[in-house]
């Protein structure tokens, strides 16, 4: 299956801006079952430097600086790329590792992949362990409960045990809070799960990326109302990163278009970096289309 991305991000400021400098998440990577094909970026104004490069995940990341003064700035990504679709593994097929024998494997790697993958049963900026998010899990995942078997029940818990309202978080609201309330969007649900795997010694990452949306029949899809979407994937090492959709209740295959990963969302987002001036406000506006060529 092709697709295209096309990823319009629009920032209006107050005052000219003099300066900006940015890293941006924007070019979708190439995963196991996911290759990018071409990629066309175009910023506005131009900027006086632009680059791409990898980060520390090695997700692709482009840097650009701007130096002339403007009260707009319009970067317009767009990539085409092809996905095959991978099994959603069935339960009755799979190797049998239990939640207790991956945490005894971590408590002692003796493999590269399992080194790599302590790194994320640490705390990150967004997400911490506690004792509640340990409570609210360690039911889930036993000892004796197949990881697999555990992470997809535990999608499922999460799916419908929350609503889904983007009225009720920001990007700074604790995990406390969502488990508390009950409510959230797609990050919320993915820094969540996230933060309960670690919490009982499981590690977990957290994937940002798009999620192809179709109209209701008869209807035609409306071009720019796509979104950006987060997930998260657990490690097994028969298998290796798993992922999980508790937005969806479902484990990707086709649909999901993986743009970057890490610890939590501070590590892939879209946009980040330094202006000078611009009045102290700015207003942004995203458009986001993901559509079958």
């Amino acid at each position: 299956m092709r697709y295209r991305v096309r990823h319009i991000t629009e920032y209006t400021y107050g005052a000219p801006v003099s300066l900006c400098y940015n890293m941006a998440h924007l070019l979708p990577r190439d995963t196991r079952n996911q290759r990018c094909i071409n990629q066309k970026i175009q910023i506005n104004p131009p900027p006086v430097y632009q680059n791409e490069g990898e980060d520390y995940f090695g997700n692709q990341t482009f840097y650009f600086s701007i130096q002339e003064a403007h009260k707009k700035l319009v970067i317009d990504v767009s990539t085409d790329f092809e996905i095959v679709p991978i099994d959603t593994y069935k339960e009755q097929i799979l190797p049998a590792m239990t939640c207790g024998e991956l945490r005894g494997l971590l408590s002692a790697p003796n493999t590269p992949e399992l080194r790599m993958a302590k790194e994320y049963l640490l705390d990150s900026p967004q997400i911490r362990s506690s004792s509640e998010l340990k409570a609210y899990a360690e039911s889930t995942f036993s000892d004796e409960k197949p990881i697999l078997e555990a992470a997809l029940n535990f999608t499922h818990k999460i799916f419908t045990e929350f609503k889904f309202d983007p009225n009720t978080t920001t990007v700074a609201t604790p995990l406390e809070q969502v488990l508390k309330q009950r409510s959230g969007v797609c990050q919320d649900f993915a820094h969540l799960a996230i933060g309960c795997l670690r919490s009982v010694g499981l590690p977990a990452r957290y994937m940002s990326g798009y999620l192809e949306t179709l109209p209701p029949p008869g209807q035609e899809k409306l071009v720019g109302v796509d979104a950006s979407h987060a997930w998260f994937a657990v490690f097994i090492p028969e298998l290796g990163w798993i992922e999980f959709d508790p937005t969806n209740d479902l484990m990707p295959s086709d649909q999901h278009i993986v743009t970057a990963w890490g610890r939590d969302y501070s590590d892939v987002t879209p946009l980040q970096g330094v202006i000078f001036e611009g009045g102290g406000s700015q207003q942004l506006a995203v458009s986001v289309d993901v559509k079958r060529i």
